[in-house]
Order: C-alpha cells, then sequence, then structure tokens
C-alpha cells in the first residue's frame, strides 16, 4: 500500500508495541488541517482499504481538495469498519444471504464465500408490541407472546449466527440497536488488521446515524447495500458537502434534549442538507453530554442529512469510561486521536475546520415544543400547541391539516371503560409512549420524566385509565438506574410500567387499543391523538386510530398524559384538580436541570453498564433453548409463511444482459411529495380485507395468526402483497385515501397488488411518478424490493431520499429525475399515459435520458445513478447480483 500522502507510524508505546497506524496528520500538506472531522475518516477508510472501486490514482488528492472538488461527483469509496442490523431488516438480508449460497452454489461457486468479511452485530428489537400494559407482568407477557408469533423467525437468525462467521446476535428483550450500539458495542477506535484506525458504522436502519453522537461516523442504509458491505463491497458515494452548524450559548433551564433535537431538525429542513453531512462545532457543543449529542445525531434522517457528525472529545472518552468500557482500551483511543489529531476542542476555534455552508443556533433561545401533527420538521412551541392544533382542525387536509367542519370542532362522544363512563373530544391523548433510542438513551430526559412522575403522585395527580401508557427503554440500564434513583414506582402508579426493551410504540407496535375508544373515536369521527417521545409521526405509523401525534420529550409525554388533551394552555390552564380541589399546573411538577444532574452523577454509573452488558447474549432463557439447525445451507419449508427463498436471484447466469429501453410503461400510482416508505413499505399489522390476509387465509391461518407485516420480512409474497398497502396513501388516481390504484386497461378500481399483477400478467412494465422527498423515513429495503417484486422498472420524482434512492438502485429499479424547474403539472402529465425510457447503450452517471409518452409528448429526466458504481450494480440488475456474480467466478 504505497501512497506519497501516508506515512507508516510505529506503535503509540515503544514499550507496549502493539499496533500501527497512518498518522494523516503528519501529511506533508496544510490541505488536511482544514478538513472536516467527518471527512479525514472518509479519508482514512479509501486510503485503508485497496480493493476493487477503491483509492483509484488522484483519489487522496480528490479528499484533501476537498473544497474544490466537492460539487464535481467526486468518487468516494467508503468502507465501513462494521454493520449494524435490526431484526426487520435483519431477517431478509439473512434471507437474501441464504438465498445467495443456493445461488453461487447453482452456479459453480464455493457457496461459504457468501459471509460477512467485517464485524456485523444484529439486535433483535422491532418484534415486540404493546400487546400489555399498566400491570406489573406487562414485560413478561409482551416477551412471551413476543417468542410465541415469532419463533421460527428467531430460529432462523439464530441458525444464521452460527452458519455465518462474524455475525453476532443480540437476542430480544437487551434493548434499542442504536442504544446497545451506543453503550456497548461502538468501538470509537478500531484496533483490527495490525492498525489502529477510526470506528465507522453503516447500519440497516435509519436512525444509526445516532452513533454520530460519539464521534462514530455511521450512517443508515438499506438491507441491500448493507449486505454488500458485509461481503466486502465498499459503498461508493459522491463526495459530500459538509454543513458546520455552529452551537453557541447555554440552554434554559427547563429545555431538554428533545426540544433542542426537534429544533434543529426543523431549522435544518429549511437549510436543506439532504444528501450532505452536518458537523457540529462551536463551543455550545461542549455544553452537551454524549447522550445530548445522540439524540440530536439520532433525529439526522428527519431533518434528511447523510450523517450528523461529532468529533470525538475529551467528553466522549469519558463517555467510555462512564459506560464501562475496558480502561486500558480507552487510554490508547485517546493516544492514537491525540496523534492523529483527531481529538476535538469544541471551545478550541483554531481547530474549526472549512465547511460548505455554516449555520448558526444560540441554546439559549430553544424553548420546550413538540412537532406534529404529522411530520417531525413541524416543530410547535408549547406554549402555542393549544392554539396550533385547533387551527390544524379545520384547515386543508394536509401536513397540517384534518379538514374538520367548524361546527364539530366541538364534538364529545361518551364511552363506557371498565365501568365507568368518560368522554372523547378532538385532541384527546389516546396514546402516552416513552420510546424509541431518540430519547430512551438520555438518562437527562428519563430521569426528568420520573422526577416529574413523582411530583405529580405526591401533588395527588393521575392518568386517565383509557389511555395507552407505556415504558420502553432502550436498554436494561435504564431500568436499572430508574429503580436505582427511586422513580419506577412513580411511574408505574401513573401507568408508565415497562412494557418491553424494544422500539415499540415508534415504530407502529403500538399494540391494540380499548375497544370502547376505538368505537368512540369512530362513532364522532374524532382527531385522537398519541403523544411519544419518538422520531417519527408519519401518517399512520403509529396507529391507524391516532390522525394527530406529536412528539415530546419523556416528561412532556407524561404532562400531556394527566391532562388528557393536546388542547392545554399549560401556562395558563392546569394539569389537573387533586383530591384536595387544588389546581395543579406543569410548573409546579417540572423538575430542575440542577435536580436532574444530581441524581444522573448519584445514580448513573459504570457498574450498571458493565452488569447489563456483560451478560446481555446469554441471559434470555428462551432465546437460549431455541433449536436451530446447523447445516451451512438453510434448507428451506416450503410450508412456512414466515420464511421464503426469494425469487430474486432466478435464472440468475454468469452471463451480464444489456439494459434495455423500458417500452410503453403504465403508471402504476402517482404521488404528491413527502411519500415516506412508511408509506411504500409493508408495515404495522395485516389488514383482514387486504391482499396479504387473502393469501395467509389461503395458506390455512386465521386472522389472530396474521402477526404484522414487519415479522413477516423474510416472506416476499406476504410483502408484496403489503406493498403501498398503507390505508393513508394517496394517489392521485383515486379520490380518497387507501391502498387502491387504477387498473387503466379495465378502467377497474383495485387493490395495489392486484393491479399490478393483472399488468404483470399482461407483460406491462410498469412506473411510479411522484413529487418531492420520495422515500423520506425509514431504511426499509423492501420499499426498493416491493415495487420490483410488483413489476415496477422506474421511478420518476422531483427529488429523492437519500437511503431509498440507493435501495432502488440495488434492486435495479432506475430512480428518474425531473430537470431542475419541471415536474409533473409542468410537463402536463396525468399518469394515465403510457412511457417509454430510452435506456442508452453507453451509460454515465447522472446523464439525461429521453421519455417518450404515447401521446407524442417528448421530454428529458435525469438518470439518478451517481456513481461508475452504482451503473455496474445496474448492468447486473442490482446489487446481489453483482456480488453472486463476483463470488461465483
Amino acid at each position: 500500500m504505497s501512497n506519497p500522502f501516508v506515512r507508516i507510524v510505529e506503535p503509540l508505546d515503544p514499550k507496549q508495541p502493539l499496533k500501527k497506524f497512518f498518522n494523516l496528520s503528519k501529511l506533508e500538506d496544510v490541505r488536511y488541517a482544514r478538513l472536516p472531522f467527518s471527512i479525514r475518516v472518509l479519508l482514512e477508510a479509501a486510503i485503508r482499504n485497496c480493493d476493487e472501486f477503491l483509492v483509484k490514482k488522484g483519489d487522496v488528492e480528490n479528499i484533501l481538495n476537498w473544497k474544490v472538488v466537492q460539487h464535481k461527483n467526486v468518487e468516494v469509496p467508503f468502507k465501513p469498519a462494521r454493520v449494524i442490523l435490526q431484526d426487520f431488516t435483519g431477517v431478509p438480508a439473512v434471507v437474501d444471504f441464504a438465498a445467495m449460497r443456493d445461488a453461487v452454489k447453482k452456479l459453480g461457486g464455493d457457496p461459504e464465500k457468501i459471509n460477512p468479511i467485517c464485524p456485523a452485530d444484529l439486535v433483535i428489537d422491532h418484534s415486540i408490541q404493546v400487546d400489555f400494559n399498566r400491570r406489573s407482568d406487562s414485560l413478561q407477557k409482551n416477551q412471551d407472546l413476543e417468542f410465541e408469533r415469532n419463533k421460527e423467525r428467531f430460529e432462523f437468525l439464530k441458525w444464521g449466527s452460527q452458519a455465518f462467521k462474524n455475525m453476532r446476535i443480540i437476542p430480544p428483550g437487551s434493548g434499542i440497536i442504536h442504544q446497545v450500539n451506543l453503550e456497548y458495542l461502538a468501538r470509537v477506535v478500531m484496533d483490527q488488521d495490525g492498525y489502529y484506525y477510526p470506528d465507522s458504522v453503516v447500519g440497516t436502519d435509519s436512525h444509526t446515524t445516532m452513533i454520530d453522537g460519539l464521534g462514530v461516523l455511521g450512517w443508515g442504509v438499506g438491507g441491500i447495500e448493507a449486505e454488500a458491505v458485509m461481503l466486502g463491497q465498499p459503498i461508493s458515494m459522491v463526495l459530500p458537502e459538509v454543513v458546520g452548524y455552529k452551537l453557541l450559548g447555554n440552554p434554559q433551564p427547563l429545555v431538554t434534549s428533545t426540544d433542542i433535537v426537534l429544533t434543529i431538525t426543523k431549522h435544518l429542513r429549511q437549510v436543506g442538507v439532504v444528501g450532505k453531512f452536518v458537523e457540529f462545532f462551536g463551543p455550545g457543543v461542549a455544553q452537551l453530554s454524549i447522550a445530548d449529542r445522540a439524540t440530536i445525531a439520532n433525529m439526522c434522517p428527519e431533518y434528511g442529512a447523510t450523517a450528523a457528525y461529532f468529533p470525538v472529545d475529551d467528553i466522549s472518552i469519558g463517555y467510555l469510561i462512564q459506560t464501562g468500557r475496558d480502561k486500558e482500551k480507552v487510554t490508547y483511543t485517546k493516544k492514537y486521536l491525540e496523534a492523529v489529531g483527531m481529538l476535538r476542542d469544541f471551545k478550541n476555534s483554531s481547530q474549526d475546520p472549512d465547511f460548505t455552508q455554516v449555520v448558526e443556533l444560540d441554546l439559549h433561545t430553544v424553548v420546550p415544543c413538540c412537532s406534529g401533527p404529522k411530520r417531525p420538521q413541524d416543530k410547535v412551541a408549547v406554549s402555542d400547541m393549544k392554539e396550533d392544533f385547533e387551527t390544524c382542525l379545520g384547515a386543508k387536509q394536509g401536513f397540517k391539516g384534518f379538514q374538520i367542519a367548524p361546527d364539530q370542532h366541538n364534538s364529545i362522544v361518551k364511552f363506557n371503560f371498565e365501568g365507568c363512563d368518560f368522554e372523547l373530544a378532538h385532541g384527546s391523548v389516546v396514546i402516552a409512549a416513552i420510546t424509541s433510542c431518540t430519547n430512551t438513551s438520555n438518562p437527562s430526559v428519563m430521569l426528568g420524566a420520573g422526577l416529574l412522575a413523582k411530583k405529580a403522585v405526591e401533588a395527588g395527580l393521575t392518568v386517565k385509565p383509557y389511555i395507552k401508557t407505556s415504558l420502553s427503554p432502550g436498554s436494561g440500564v435504564v431500568t436499572y438506574y430508574l429503580r436505582e434513583s427511586g422513580v419506577m414506582s412513580y411511574l408505574s402508579q401513573l401507568g408508565f410500567d415497562v412494557v418491553g426493551y424494544g422500539c415499540m410504540t415508534c415504530i407502529g407496535n403500538s399494540g391494540p387499543l380499548p375497544e370502547s375508544v376505538v368505537e368512540a373515536i369512530t362513532q364522532g369521527d374524532l382527531v385522537a391523538v398519541g403523544v411519544l417521545s419518538g422520531n417519527r409521526n408519519f401518517e399512520g405509523r403509529v396507529h391507524p386510530n391516532t390522525r394527530a401525534n406529536y412528539l415530546a420529550s419523556p416528561p412532556l409525554v407524561i404532562a400531556y398524559a394527566i391532562a388528557g388533551t393536546i388542547r392545554i394552555d399549560f401556562e395558563k390552564e392546569p394539569l389537573g384538580i387533586n383530591a384536595s380541589g387544588k389546581k395543579i399546573f406543569l410548573k409546579d411538577i417540572w423538575p430542575t436541570r440542577n435536580e436532574i444532574q444530581a441524581v444522573e452523577r448519584q445514580f448513573v454509573i459504570p457498574g450498571m453498564f458493565k452488569e447489563v452488558y456483560q451478560k446481555i447474549e446469554t441471559v434470555n432463557k428462551s432465546w437460549n433453548a431455541l433449536d436451530a439447525p446447523s447445516d451451512k445451507l438453510y434448507t428451506w419449508n416450503p410450508k412456512s409463511t414466515y420464511i421464503k427463498s426469494p425469487p430474486f436471484f432466478d435464472g440468475l447466469t454468469l452471463a451480464l444482459q444489456t439494459p434495455k429501453t423500458i417500452e410503453d410503461a403504465y403508471v402504476l400510482l402517482s404521488f404528491g411529495d413527502s411519500v415516506t416508505t412508511d408509506h411504500i413499505s409493508p408495515a404495522g399489522n395485516i389488514a383482514r380485507n387486504s391482499p396479504a390476509a387473502r393469501y395467509l387465509t389461503s395458506r390455512g391461518l386465521t386472522p389472530r395468526e396474521f402477526n404484522s407485516y414487519g415479522s413477516r420480512r423474510g416472506n416476499d409474497a406476504v410483502m408484496a402483497r403489503g406493498t403501498f398497502a398503507n390505508i393513508r396513501l394517496v394517489n392521485k388516481f383515486i379520490d380518497k385515501q387507501g391502498p387502491q390504484t387504477v387498473h387503466f386497461p379495465s378502467g377497474e378500481t383495485l387493490d395495489v397488488f392486484d393491479a399490478a399483477e393483472r399488468y404483470k400478467q399482461a407483460g406491462h412494465p410498469l412506473i411510479v411518478l411522484a413529487g418531492k422527498e420520495y422515500g423520506a423515513g425509514s431504511s426499509r429495503d423492501w420499499a426498493a424490493k416491493g415495487p420490483f417484486l410488483l413489476g415496477v422498472k422506474a421511478v420518476l420524482a422531483e427529488s429523492y431520499e437519500r437511503i431509498h434512492r440507493s435501495n432502488l438502485v440495488g434492486m435495479g429499479v432506475i430512480p428518474l429525475q425531473y430537470l431542475p424547474g419541471e415536474d409533473a403539472g409542468t410537463l402536463g402529465l396525468t399518469g394515465r399515459e403510457r412511457y417509454t425510457i430510452i435506456i442508452p447503450e453507453k451509460l454515465k452517471p447522472q446523464m439525461n435520458v429521453q421519455i417518450k409518452l404515447d401521446t407524442g409528448k417528448t421530454f428529458h429526466a435525469i438518470m439518478r445513478f451517481d456513481t461508475d458504481v452504482e451503473l455496474t450494480y445496474f448492468h447486473n440488475g442490482g446489487i446481489l447480483n453483482y456480488m453472486i456474480r463476483k463470488m461465483a467466478s
């Protein structure tokens, strides 16, 4: 590995010869010192790996000239040090690996070459649901039901952990992937392969960016791309712009990290950072704990950036010690970072790098806030919540509107629950969940919630019994310090018992609402509310019966649960009246920052982390008892409705097929802006009148056995039928929300899958039309796999969210983008035309291609294959086909 810019440096301590490292800080080039720290990690990765597609002549020079070439589509090869997966995306990844082994064997290759070559950790956190709550045994009953529903999936994952090297499974009940990564898995500095080098990671979950808060460069990718990385393939990316986000000042005493991140999310959506890195700097960063930084980095997908990076500083090193990491490793981590100039001092402005653009936030200007009712970037100050919701009620149907007739705004529906009479109205809270990695990883907001609960109980306040309350911590450490600090019993008294260790309500695993509550909501056509400490609140995600969902800090979740409605002005109206008739206001029970910090210093200690994580892989007895096969090739069970060999590699040959022009394609669906992967990918419960339900019924299952789409991600037959099955789908061909479309040859309105099947049987290719931000949200590989199986050959959109565009590329679906200033409206497209997309013989990144309509109209669009590597994948029919051919030959 000869390179004029790199010096191989001897071990850090001559007395203890451990590892060598590349001393990039000693480059005889002053440009290195001006690079953003996140770009330095990319440079390190590019130099360290010399494989196919990596470190072409001039790559290092290009990266050092970052300010000059960042707008010129310079290709950067990034091979992350690690991969993390969760079970919703991990199961289909292992299914693909098993099918790829079969395919390689058929082509005459060695099937065991299909194996992760870098560390891959899979955390099972997406399967557990809030079926039971408000009872002391909720946790055990939910976990038992989780195993009953998912035993076959779990056995399959256990087979994968044995069949593949370098793959570790963290069993269910351990915590949420990103919190486990932050508290346990992350290295910060790797010491492998004879060298020290920076830790970096990609994960099959969009909130992988949470680890950027600890100084580990990471982001979410689709399962397809992650599989390629595990097999040794680099991520080919365009050298990104880096927006410097300067933090100044100190937060006000009543402000939480949740308020800060919701403020930043709205700000950066306005700035526009899709496809860019955001790197935080400035003296305000030094005021934030690692948990605070992780909260901000976690919501990176909500503001659209690729990464949200906080370089490592002394606070980061202190966090490694606090969480019980090996002291010797921590010592060498700091020495290495100092030696290569990557230990940051945020108060030293001379270390500030050059950025593409700089934006600022004075932390003192942040106020308590929520976001909603339908998008995380729609921030609302708590003081404005009542007025904002009431405005939304009457506003036109949209992100900030429900179009409720004025004479219905004060509708009330009476109902009975457990023998008592209650009332529901627009704005009534029916779900209140302390959930998600975004907030449960942060001791300050969790202890803040616990202290608020304590004061509320002592003041005589309660939560109405019909409200579905829940607490799903991100790791066992949270329960440990809540219990040791004495606040857990108060949380339980308000209904916030621990219901499980997993994502739960945040990803829509909120479980059923009481029947009488659902009947009341339906009867009054009420805009019922969910309040959660999560990161997403897209329509249809949290629960089908909560049309308004607000993101809030854990203490505010409890406050709104006590109030029972979102239509409250906390400054003027009491939370409640206790048995003595005294009005209790939020300010009366809100804990101070000093109170919270005192409890945190006393109870969040290294011993807790060590005790929880030293037994994390063996503590689950149900997991230990699972019996999994030991064969290297998986034996598919044709009767299984959970695990099925996918058809992606059927008929695959070693010879490449020349990409062909897409002729006379019909439009399957026509969308507006902000269609998310929640709209596209199968998620939530399987509706009884859906194509997926009909398929499962034909296999002999009853509705109670359907389980969720997430649990069936290993079965392509179910997932294809659930693609575009979201009840809130808005298709321009249909005059109401729902998972249907028009089959143009017959003029019939059909379920999306049924229409696609008719087109497929007639040999007609399909495309999808969309507006801006197509594919926002979770890194769901089925958002690309599903359309591929429906016969979608291309998507034509105004813009794409990064992960989904990569997923489309990975499946061989062409992402087309309108030329600047053009869209369906300016071009007069109705979606009822037939489209011929001319694919030239010689392709190049981001080239314009011609599209001809059967009306005689012709226009051009950008083919969003952004790099030569992506074109290579396209010629192979996708990433996985490319890897199979590579391994087989």
